[in-house]
């Protein structure tokens, strides 16, 4: 899985669009083998983002929880720790 895909789900304040295009992009980017695609892929490329990134938001949208919102400052504060535990 990607590193930089991060939990959309259950968090405070809720994902945005763009937090799922991104997150998209990252997946379609690491199952392509490519970060940019050819002039003659690039359709292809951005026709897999947006139908990942649909998925994505009516995944979200769908998903139900009775667990309390996780705080996304403290998410990014407990990575950066074990970033600096693993890079030290």
């Amino acid at each position: 899985m990607c590193r930089n895909i991060h939990q959309l789900h259950n968090v405070e304040p809720p994902a945005t669009g763009q937090e799922a295009r991104a997150a998209a992009l990252q997946y379609v980017r690491k199952v392509a083998g490519t970060t940019r695609p050819s002039r003659r892929n690039q359709e292809a490329f951005d026709r897999a983002v947006d139908a990942v990134a649909a998925a994505t938001e009516e995944l979200l949208s769908s998903l139900v929880t009775t667990a309390p919102a996780r705080d996304r400052e403290a998410l990014a504060a407990r990575a950066r720790e074990r970033a600096a535990r693993r890079y030290a």
